[in-house]
């Protein structure tokens, strides 16, 4: 059994929010110069230093 300590959740977390899409607002608000995250990864492609 693993113990997940504070900083390592933290980072996990923080990995979980880079992955999700633009929002749509940000679509609207910037009219469409910023359609995707190129920074998004996959939760099986990519792999986290953590």
């Amino acid at each position: 059994m693993t113990i997940r300590t504070l900083p390592l959740k933290k980072r996990l977390a923080k990995a979980m929010r880079r992955a999700w899409p633009v929002p749509a607002w940000v679509i609207a608000r910037t009219h469409g110069r910023v359609r995707f995250h190129v920074k998004r990864r996959h939760w099986r492609r990519g792999r986290i230093k953590a």
